[in-house]
């Protein structure tokens, strides 16, 4: 059978003219009972049916490969099969990757969709996505997702390092820190009606007051812009303004909605100096802990915390509270104060990082959040401006010892197969030289830890009467210890005798037979020399005050 080709060059049964252009017909639209003519004018001779067939089998897949990117509350719905396709059609696009089942994917939802809202509603070409990364692995594997919810941004579609999103989880946060990442770095204030306007929208703003834009400082001013992704920056040189304002010279000026409501820049215009002045003014004098407030304190640059733990229940709250912020006031840009209510179920998990009970609120505590976290305890529990600064000072100066908490040692401790390891008797049972001692570090509440504990046990049971393995277990969130650090639960690790004190990581299979491996070898088959590395398998990040772990599903808020 044979069919005469289109005069165009192209099968007219497989494509359709659409003005200057020729499209694919619709399948549906196809005689499938007729042979397709190969894409020629020239093209006169029959094709055998298996020629038919995978060309039929290319039309098709070139179809399908064009999937709908579908909406939810005008948050575009992506999928591995329309990922590339949106980024085209939306070269500056937010996404965020989540799991249905986590807590803080759910709280974000509706302030995520009333972000893609409000960009919509104002003829923005900035769009909103989210992945389902429990269904859509591939692309969570390729963007990097470790925990939920994790929220990148592909500027000017390109896929390959997409920016990690920084800022609050509020629908004013994302919608501040998109038109910053899309717009110019520097807006301009050409009348007071606009620099209110910035002032009233935003919880925090910089403008720089500049009578010439191409002089120095308000050329540092645009490269201190450029590198803030949060705060809002705006110039102006109308003479209104800086009468508004009472503005009498070159200035940079940061207006806030808490504490004393403005700060004025005193120094040398320098990117710098700017950037150290915005990061030590931008955030309260005293933040409270909350999902919201997360990201800001962990995203910033200030890595040293003093956390005061107080229920807001408590007669003398705001007394206290004074006091705080009291002390505050001499460590701005050094150390980030922080709040966190005691009587918060979210925030049992934390007291429990510090070795803390609601009973014993209120407390103070200090931490590093550097490469390896260190916890330090003052001595005494008075919570008054003096001694929350000696504290301080005593920290900065390099004159406290860190905080290890340990448990006491239980009575039956070796009595049963799995010994029971605390803070106070780790040195002397695991570093004993005659001893190779396989130990478990966990989380009461890590589900991958329950799931162990079985296997674990008849491990223990196997080599109960072994006269040189011992196999144990500690609950890290109770007991610290200086010569090993834990970043994850649960984390194996393998103390061989000897007097060297070697540690081997365990990262073999989670089975009866590959730990009984790992053991008759000497640590050999499934170790590795120990590192400060992050497990993937692991359930969680043992820090409630990590950057990541607000991101995770087990985040300890």
């Amino acid at each position: 059978m044979r069919t005469t080709a289109d005069p165009s060059g192209f099968c007219v049964q497989c494509h359709v003219s659409s003005g200057s252009r020729t499209k694919l017909r619709p399948i549906s639209q196809l005689n499938l009972s007729r042979p397709c003519l190969q894409l020629s004018s020239l093209c006169q001779e029959e094709y055998s049916t298996a020629t038919m067939l995978k060309f039929l089998l290319i039309c098709t897949l070139a179809v399908a490969s064009r999937a709908e990117v579908g909406e939810e509350e005008d948050v575009l719905v992506l999928k591995k099969s329309n990922f590339e396709e949106a980024l085209k059609a939306h070269p500056n696009i937010l996404v965020e990757f989540y799991a249905p089942w986590c807590g803080h994917c759910k709280a974000l939802a509706p302030e995520f969709a009333k972000a893609a809202g409000l960009l919509k509603a104002e003829g923005s070409e900035v769009r909103l996505g989210k992945v389902d990364a429990t269904e859509e692995t591939e692309l969570a594997q390729e963007y990097g997702v470790r925990g939920y919810p994790t929220i990148k941004f592909f500027k000017g579609g390109e896929k390959e390092s997409p920016k990690e999103y920084s800022a609050g989880r509020q629908a004013d946060d994302i919608v501040a820190w998109l038109k910053k990442r899309t717009g110019p770095a520097v807006a301009t204030l050409a009348g007071v009606t606009e620099a209110e306007s910035l002032i009233a929208d935003n919880e925090v703003a910089v403008i720089g007051f500049f009578k010439d834009a191409d002089s120095e400082g308000a050329k540092a001013f645009e490269k201190a812009a450029e590198t803030t992704d949060d705060v809002p920056f705006a110039m102006t040189a109308d003479d209104a303004v800086f009468a508004k304002f009472e503005v009498s010279k070159d200035s940079v000026v940061l207006f806030k909605k808490f504490d004393e409501g403005r700060n004025t820049f005193d120094g040398e215009l320098t990117k710098e100096n700017l950037l150290a002045f915005v990061k030590a003014n931008q955030l309260p004098l005293v933040i409270e802990f909350t999902e919201q407030t997360a990201p800001k304190i962990f995203g910033g640059e200030i890595k040293s915390h003093i956390l005061m733990f107080l229920p807001k229940t408590a007669k003398d709250f705001q007394d206290k509270m004074d006091q705080f912020k009291k002390a505050a006031e001499g460590f701005k840009g050094r150390i980030l104060f922080i709040f966190i209510d005691s009587d918060v179920d979210d925030n049992q998990r934390i007291l429990e990082f510090f070795g803390l009970k609601k009973e014993e609120c209120p407390a103070i505590r200090l931490i590093t959040l550097e490469d390896e976290m260190t916890k330090y305890r003052p001595e005494s529990d008075a919570i008054t401006a003096e001694s929350i600064i000696s504290f301080c000072e005593l920290f900065i100066e390099g004159k406290l010892k860190p905080h290890l908490m340990s448990q006491d040692i239980p009575e039956d401790w070796d009595k049963n197969p799995v010994r029971v390891l605390v803070g106070k008797n780790f040195e002397e049972v695991v570093f004993d030289s005659s001893k190779n001692v396989f130990v478990e570090f966990y989380a009461p509440w890590c589900g991958h830890c329950k799931q162990l504990t079985p296997i674990w046990e008849k491990l223990a049971e196997k080599y109960k009467d072994s006269a040189d393995i011992i196999v144990a277990k500690m609950d890290s969130t109770a007991n610290e210890i200086e010569a090993v650090k834990v970043h994850s639960f649960p984390t194996l690790k393998f103390f061989p005798a000897g007097e060297e004190r070697k540690v081997i990581d365990y990262n073999g299979e989670r089975t009866l037979e590959g730990f009984t491996k790992f053991l008759e070898s000497g640590g050999k088959e499934g170790g590795a020399p120990a590192e400060d590395e992050d497990d993937l398998d692991a359930e969680v990040r043992s820090s409630p005050l990590s950057p990541r772990c607000i991101d995770t599903v087990t985040a300890q808020l």
